[in-house]
């Protein structure tokens, strides 16, 4: 019943937001299922049409991280705008209002988390869905945040869950 609230939505989308919900989930124990069902779960991946063209405010502070994270992303046809640091993150939204998702790192000086906090203060973006993403080897973080290396698959599968489909 717990888990029901948030799988359970009512609305035309519904049927495309429960499969989302299951493939992330499915995602998670895709080692243990048989190669029939891992097949099955593939064929949910290669929807690419459902993040084709999509925005995402790609924000960290490891060059690295954006050139892999942007890379993978871009691969899926996803549109990405990139920003070193949480003020960066802000601007950028004030500027682009048309940015369907962030990927918000816990980096230095403005951490994620404080960016996130002025973002969510912001009428126009209290709804902007938000992943936080880390490197941290903390379990708080890990269980608060998507740990780095990030599984990306299970990044693509947040992203479907997370982003508002366009009508």
């Amino acid at each position: 019943m717990r888990y029901s609230q948030s799988i359970i939505i009512k609305g035309v989308r519904l049927p495309e937001r429960l499969l989302d919900e299951v493939t992330l989930f499915l995602n998670k124990v895709e080692s243990d299922l048989s190669a029939d069902r891992q097949a099955m779960l593939h064929v949910s991946r290669s929807r690419d049409h459902v993040l084709d063209g999509r925005r995402v405010l790609l924000v960290d502070g490891d060059i690295r991280n954006i050139f892999s994270l942007s890379s993978a992303l871009e691969h899926q046809g996803l549109k990405v705008d990139i920003g070193r640091n949480g003020f960066e993150a802000i601007d950028t939204l004030d500027r682009n209002a048309d940015i369907d998702i962030v990927l918000m790192d816990m980096m230095p000086g403005m951490d994620g988390l404080e960016a996130t906090r002025r973002i969510r203060q912001d009428a126009r973006f209290r709804k902007l869905p938000i992943i936080a993403i880390t490197a941290k080897a903390m379990k708080d973080d890990q269980e608060q945040c998507l740990a780095k290396p990030i599984d990306i698959n299970r990044l693509y599968s947040l992203l479907r869950v997370w982003m508002p489909r366009r009508v």
